[in-house]
C-alpha cells in the first residue's frame, strides 16, 4: 500500500478537519468546566489510567497466565501496546492523539481474569439475565461502578470517549434496526436511553484507529509469547506467506542473528509493514470520500481505517495460526477448563452467600436485591477480579483449585 508522506503529520501539531476536535466536544452527561491546561480528550485519558480497572489489568490474562513467567504479556502490557500502535497511526493521519490513546487505553476494561475463558464462562453462568459481553462491562465501568468522584458514579468520560469504547468495532445496530453482531447488549441499550452514542454509525476515526491498533499488537505479540513458550515455532511461522518473507528478509541481513534478536527483528517488521498499510488504506478513503468533519466520517458507512485486502488474508491466516497452535494446544485448553472452573464455582458460591464478596459496599442489602440484579452485581465483582484474586478467592471457599500451570 503506498504511502502519501507529504500528507503525514509527524511533528505537525494541527489536526486534520475529519479528525475529533476537543474543544467542540459533544461533552458530559454530567456537565463539568473546562481546564485551562488540558484538553477534554486528555482529561478523560488521564481519568482512566488513574482508575482501579486500569491497574486491574497487570494481573489479567492476555493469553498466559501470569504465573506461566514474568514476560509474557498480561492485558495491561498488551494495553500498553496497543496505545502506542493508536498514539502513531493517529499522529501519521492528524487525528487527536489523545482520544485515540483513550480508547486503546480503556477498551479492555470488561475484560474477566482469564482472558476470553472468564468471558466465556461468566457468559453462561449470566445467560439467563441477560449474558456477559466484556464491551458492556467496560461501560458500564467507567459509567456506573468507578467509584471516585464525589458528583456522579464512573468517569464521567466525554461523548467522544465514550462512542469509541462502545463502537470501535464498528456500529452496533443496522440499518433494519437489528444488532449486527447479534442483540446489543442491555447495559448499553439502557445507557443510550439516557446518552445517545447513536449506535447506528460508525465511531470517530480515533477510535478506528484505537481498534485495528489492538489487532496489530496482539497479532504481533501474541506471536512473540507464542515463539516464547515453545507452542510457535520459526518453522510453523512459515505457513504464513507474510511472516516467511520476514524472516527470510532478516536472514538475509543478519545470517548468524541468535534466536532472541531472530523474534524481536521479526515482530518489529511485521508492526511496521502493518502500520504503514493501515496508513496507505486510510489516506487512499480519506481521499476518495473527502469528510469534511468527524461527522462525516461517522456518516460515511464504511470503515476508514482497515487493512489492504492482502494484509486482511495475511490477518486472517495469523490468526488461525495462533488458534491451531497456541489459542487450541491441547495444554492451555486444559488449563482454560480450569480456569472456567473457578470463575463458574466462584459465582455460584456468591450467589449463595454474597457476604463471602469481602468488603463489598453492597453486599449488605444484596438479599433483597430481585435474583437479576443480584445475578449482575455478582457478575461485576468477578469480572473486576484478577487472575490471582480468582484463584486466592477460589482457594479459600473450596478444598481444591485447579493447577492452571
Amino acid at each position: 500500500m503506498t504511502i502519501d508522506t507529504s500528507a503525514l503529520g509527524f511533528g505537525v501539531g494541527e489536526h486534520a478537519v475529519y479528525a475529533a476536535n476537543p474543544w467542540q466536544s459533544r461533552g458530559r452527561l454530567f456537565a463539568e468546566g473546562s481546564s485551562p491546561t488540558r484538553s477534554d480528550f486528555q482529561r478523560d485519558r488521564d481519568r482512566i489510567v488513574h482508575t482501579t480497572a486500569f491497574r486491574r489489568l497487570k494481573h489479567k490474562t492476555q493469553v498466559f497466565i501470569a504465573a506461566d513467567g514474568d514476560h509474557y504479556r498480561t492485558r495491561l502490557t498488551h494495553t500498553i501496546e496497543v496505545a502506542q500502535v493508536a498514539r502513531a497511526l493517529a499522529r501519521a493521519l492528524k487525528l487527536d492523539e489523545d482520544l485515540a490513546e483513550g480508547v486503546a487505553l480503556v477498551h479492555d476494561f470488561g475484560h474477566t481474569p482469564f482472558g476470553h475463558t472468564g468471558e466465556d464462562a461468566l457468559h453462561a453462568v449470566l445467560e439467563p439475565y441477560g449474558g456477559f459481553d466484556h464491551n458492556a462491562q467496560s461501560l458500564r465501568i467507567v459509567t456506573k461502578l468507578e467509584r471516585r468522584y464525589a458528583e456522579f458514579d464512573g468517569l464521567n468520560l466525554t461523548w467522544e470517549s465514550l462512542e469509541g469504547l462502545v463502537k470501535h468495532n464498528g456500529p452496533l445496530v443496522g440499518p433494519d434496526g437489528q444488532g449486527t453482531r447479534g442483540p446489543v447488549p442491555q447495559p448499553i441499550l439502557d445507557y443510550c436511553a439516557i446518552h445517545d452514542l447513536e449506535l447506528e454509525n460508525h465511531a470517530s476515526l480515533e477510535a478506528q484507529v484505537a481498534a485495528i491498533a489492538d489487532d496489530i499488537a496482539y497479532n504481533t505479540h501474541d506471536i512473540d509469547d507464542g515463539l516464547r513458550s515453545g507452542y510457535l515455532t520459526f518453522q510453523m511461522l512459515e505457513e504464513v506467506p507474510f511472516l516467511d518473507k520476514l524472516m527470510q528478509e532478516v536472514r538475509d541481513l543478519y545470517p548468524s542473528l541468535e534466536a532472541s534478536r531472530f523474534t524481536h527483528e521479526i515482530m518489529r517488521r511485521q508492526i511496521t509493514r502493518m502500520v504503514e498499510d493501515v496508513i496507505g488504506v486510510a489516506q487512499t478513503r480519506l481521499r476518495q470520500h473527502r469528510p469534511e468533519s468527524a461527522d462525516d466520517v461517522r456518516k460515511a458507512g464504511l470503515t476508514f481505517a482497515s487493512f489492504s485486502d492482502e494484509l486482511a488474508v495475511t490477518d486472517k491466516q495469523i490468526k488461525k495460526l495462533l488458534f491451531t497452535h497456541i489459542y487450541r494446544h491441547p495444554d492451555i485448553m486444559r488449563i482454560r477448563a480450569g480456569a472456567a472452573q473457578i470463575v463458574t464455582d466462584l459465582y455460584h458460591a456468591f450467589m449463595i452467600e454474597p457476604r463471602e464478596m469481602q468488603s463489598h459496599y453492597w453486599y449488605d442489602t444484596i438479599q433483597t436485591m430481585p435474583e437479576h440484579v443480584k445475578a449482575r452485581h455478582v457478575g461485576d465483582y468477578l469480572a473486576g477480579m484478577t487472575d490471582t484474586y480468582a484463584i486466592a478467592a477460589h482457594r479459600r471457599l473450596f478444598d481444591h483449585t485447579p493447577d492452571l500451570r
